[in-house]
C-alpha cells in the first residue's frame, strides 16, 4: 500500500474538552495532535528514563 502509515494506530482515552482543546492548539501552531503527542511521550520516556 502506497499511503500506508508507517507507525501502529493506537487508541486512548482522552477527555472530550481536552482533546479538542489540544487540537485547536496544535492547529494553531502549525502543528497535528500526533505530532504533539509523540513530542509528549519522547520527552515523557526521556526525563522519567531509570
Amino acid at each position: 500500500m502506497p499511503n500506508a502509515p508507517k507507525t501502529p494506530k493506537h487508541g486512548v482515552r482522552v477527555p472530550e474538552e481536552l482533546w479538542q482543546a489540544a487540537k485547536r492548539k496544535a492547529g494553531d501552531r502549525g502543528e497535528t495532535l500526533t505530532e504533539v503527542i509523540i513530542r509528549a511521550l519522547t520527552r515523557y520516556v526521556r526525563d522519567y528514563d531509570d
